[in-house]
């Protein structure tokens, strides 16, 4: 074998153990998207293999992904979405059960907050008028105290007026007295 032979057969080796690492990698995808549930198309299992789409419709390729997608279709596998692994996935009248239960507890929950509610505003009611009661009863004390301290201000300004007008009346009669006895030294003069 010439040197040139010899370097081709190597390229040519490379290029096969190239071949089968990219075909591996996508069996492999394959098979990781299978086991997730993942909706499988050519285009998601070149790009997460990191092959050209040619690669995915390649025969030897084509027919696994192929018969993947079909798996999932009879599976019910949505082209839109992610999907459920089988072994995951649960009835129709298991969903209708887990929301009627669902249902049932939110209609539980709203009722019992709906009472407890009512429970707070009652108390709530019943602390304001307790303590509006209690607040006017000191107010209505408070002011019956200063109505009693003004009423005894009032008598005794009355009595202090009294007795200036009494101290009044005896000064003009001083008064009244005095300019008396004024005129009639001044006539006696």
């Amino acid at each position: 074998m010439t040197g040139h032979e010899s370097r081709a057969a190597a390229l040519k080796a490379a290029r096969e153990r190239d071949s089968q690492d990219k075909r591996r990698r996508v069996l492999e995808v394959l098979d990781s998207l299978q086991r997730a549930g993942t909706k499988i198309t050519f285009a998601r299992v070149a790009k997460e293999a990191g092959v050209s789409n040619w690669l995915a419709y390649s025969p030897g390729m084509r027919e696994p992904i192929e018969a993947a997608r079909r798996r999932q279709e009879e599976y019910g596998i949505e082209a839109t979405a992610d999907a459920v692994p089988p072994q995951s996935r649960v009835s129709n009248a298991s969903l209708k059960t887990d929301l009627a239960l669902a249902q049932q507890q939110v209609k539980d929950l709203r009722e019992e907050r709906n009472r407890l509610r009512e429970r707070l505003r009652l108390q709530l009611g019943a602390e304001l008028n307790h303590t509006e009661a209690g607040d006017l009863t000191a107010r209505v004390e408070e002011l019956n105290r200063a109505n009693a301290a003004l009423a005894n201000d009032l008598q005794q300004a009355q009595a202090d007026n009294k007795a200036l007008r009494a101290t009044i009346e005896d000064l003009e009669d001083d008064l009244t007295a005095a300019r008396r006895s004024l005129r009639k030294m001044m006539r006696a003069t």
